[in-house]
């Protein structure tokens, strides 16, 4: 599994529900290039943050939610890291990526092997975290993409990190 998220200088995510800051230019030319033709895996909540709660095209998109009375046309709802495991262990071709919100990435990290991190070179109001990366002893920087300056005046780079101790892929779910 793969994370990608854009973080902020001091790894935050979001606040009071929302994205810190919407950048055209990590939506269309990060996310959208990493993950159109492959599976994103994400939370309700981060579902509702999508305009009118629209799946992502072009995708398959997995939502994970505890309850089990929830329902979303076109997407694969699953309620457990063990609905989880299976599912991929049944798509081992697929390229999963795991993209919100904090609790899901808080829970699924460790699973990962990569991390494209979208590094926003300022800081926001927040209250929700990503794990930084450039602090844990697991993950190594690789490599990192030009800085690219957003028409919203705020500059960021892309960050590709590699897990060096990753918990025995999604089979271990």
């Amino acid at each position: 599994m793969i994370a990608i998220v854009a973080v902020d200088q001091n790894w935050a995510i979001g606040n009071k529900g929302n994205l810190l800051i919407s950048l055209p230019e990590d939506q269309k030319g990060v996310f959208r290039k990493y993950t159109s033709g492959h599976t994103v895996v994400f939370g309700r909540k981060t579902l509702k943050t999508f305009r009118d709660e629209r799946l992502l095209p072009n995708r398959i998109n997995i939502v994970l939610s505890r309850n089990k009375d929830f329902i979303k046309e076109g997407a694969i709802v699953l309620h457990s890291a063990q609905e989880l495991s299976s599912y991929c262990n049944s798509h081992k071709n697929e390229k999963v990526f795991i993209i919100g919100g904090a609790e899901i990435y808080s829970s699924f990290i460790n699973y990962c092997d990569e991390a494209i991190v979208t590094y926003i070179k300022d800081s926001f109001e927040a209250d929700a975290y990503f794990e930084n990366l450039d602090e844990s002893p697991n993950w190594v920087l690789e490599y990192e993409e030009p800085e690219v300056m957003s028409e919203k005046g705020v500059a960021f780079v892309v960050r590709h990190y590699k897990n060096n101790s990753i918990v025995q892929s999604a089979q271990k779910l």
